[in-house]
């Protein structure tokens, strides 16, 4: 990196909430960092690759087809040998993950992995960090999610509305003045639902949001649209701005 250089980083995900966990997380620990956001491969540009330091590529969302993507990846790592490529990789691309992007200038960290190790392998870089994580290479027998859709039962209506809201893109300032309450208020509901939950970091907790169990638990609007539940409480909250 030349000197006096702003260092610059690429968020790829397509989940809004995962971009906000990659992003909280880098913010946090990498305040150095200049971050930029990409909901797919296609939107990086030639003059983006050129001035950046890492990539972080979200491959946890369902694809018809893992390979294709891990190709279009694995043209860019060709090309951009300078820049530490960090993938987040589910079970579905996990094959194809290893076939093609593994390389000298990649890692590949398992999606159920804390935090911690996202944090861990961007201070160690692209030439000392580990290529693949042990997470990835001896998968745990988990039925820590099962675990965590039994739990989820017992969150109170309170805590249910706040994860409702982050997993809508809300943040904490917004869901206090909707639901007329304080900031310390929903933050302690929010940190009470993780307790619950057995979550112990925010890119867990909006991970657990988005997947099925979550948004099942939390009515999340489908496709379809809000749930007639979700709409009666928004428009009586909202008539209190």
């Amino acid at each position: 990196m030349l000197p006096g250089r702003c260092r610059k980083a690429i968020v790829i995900s397509a989940l809004p909430i995962m971009q906000m966990g990659l992003k909280g997380a880098i913010k946090t620990h990498f305040p150095d960092y200049e971050l930029t956001y990409c909901r797919s491969v296609e939107e990086l540009t030639i003059l983006q690759l050129r001035h950046t330091d890492l990539v972080v590529a979200d491959l946890t969302g369902d694809s018809a087809n893992p390979r294709a993507v891990c190709e279009q990846f694995y043209t860019l790592l060709t090309q951009y040998r300078d820049i530490h490529w960090v993938f987040l990789v589910s079970r579905v691309f996990y094959p194809q993950a290893v076939e093609l992007l593994m390389c000298p200038a990649s890692s590949l960290l398992s999606d159920a992995e804390p935090i911690e190790s996202l944090v861990n392998v961007i201070h160690m870089g692209n030439i000392r960090a580990e290529r693949i994580s042990k997470t990835l290479l001896f998968p745990p027998v988990v039925p820590e999610r099962v675990d965590h859709s039994v739990r989820s039962i017992i969150l109170t209506l309170s805590e249910r509305k706040v994860l409702r809201l982050l997993g809508k893109g809300w943040g904490i300032n917004q869901i206090a003045m909707l639901l007329n309450k304080s900031n310390k208020t929903i933050s302690a509901q929010k940190n009470s639902a993780m307790r619950r939950l057995s979550i112990h970091s925010n890119a867990e907790m909006y991970a657990w949001i988005n997947s099925s169990q979550g948004a099942r638990e939390l009515n999340l609007p489908s496709v379809g649209g809000e749930t007639t539940e979700w709409k009666t409480e928004s428009s009586k909250e909202m008539s209190h701005w």
